[in-house]
């Protein structure tokens, strides 16, 4: 049996696992059963497109065969509507916005992720992974503008957010934002959660845009420096009648 180290070209894919460094180089055997080329120690899904990967082995190196649709990972940018002027703010609030996870890609990818951000948009509620990291609710520099932020190691980054209005203790590794009247009509219950907190924050009513960056390509949700997982702005008066 013949074994060598080969070159691997992802053609834009990102191989799981997401936070390791990209893999240089991969075993090519050569199959005893006379299928051809095998090659071992390759990841076979995208973390980003979440699409199985085809390999081709030709004499320089191992190819990705399809090119990732999505090279530099997703950004995700939707719309939530404050009418009330209160936004309640917590990582779990599928007590009233729930959807399947598991409906789409696979979670574990930016494109499933992306996925379950934009169905909870469309229920009213502003969602987004984080990870472990338990991040704030901050007031940016910018008129009703906010970041969803975790803020540095040292002082000095940390100084670069502004006031922060809540902390998000994310047992569901996310954070979920939306109109409070909103969530109440629909069942919310106002109560102390058995892990984590509701906090309601004033804010000017209207429609807000929000920016999710954790699936872009290079994102380090545990970077040493300050991590802004979401840009929040008011676009417009409220929708809401």
């Amino acid at each position: 049996m013949t074994i060598k180290k080969m070159p691997l070209m992802p053609n834009g894919h990102a191989l799981f696992p997401r936070w390791t460094e990209e893999i240089q180089e991969v075993a090519v055997f050569e199959s005893l059963a006379g299928e051809g080329p095998m090659v071992e120690g390759a990841y076979f899904r995208c973390a980003d497109c979440d699409r199985e990967l085809v390999y081709v082995v030709r004499d320089d190196a191992v190819y990705v065969q399809e090119p990732c649709p999505h090279p530099n990972g997703i950004t995700t940018q939707t719309t939530f509507e404050v009418p009330s002027g209160r936004l309640i703010v917590s990582d779990d609030l599928r007590d009233v916005y729930d959807v399947d996870f598991a409906a789409g890609a696979s979670y574990n990818t930016a494109l499933g992720q992306a996925q379950v951000v934009e169905a909870m948009a469309a229920l009213g509620c502003a969602f987004g992974h984080v990870g472990n990291t338990s991040p704030s609710l901050y007031r940016a520099q910018e008129r009703d503008s906010y970041l969803i932020a975790a803020p540095g190691h040292d002082d000095q980054d940390a100084s670069s957010l502004h006031e922060c209005l809540a902390e998000i203790d994310t047992t569901l590794w996310a954070y979920a934002l939306a109109d409070f009247e909103d969530w109440k009509a629909k069942g919310g219950a106002v109560r102390q959660k058995l892990l984590g907190k509701h906090t309601v924050v004033d804010i000017t009513p209207g429609t807000y845009r929000i920016t999710h960056h954790s699936g872009e390509r290079g994102f380090d949700r545990y970077a040493a420096e300050t991590v802004v997982f979401a840009r929040i702005e008011r676009i417009a008066p409220t929708s809401v009648a």
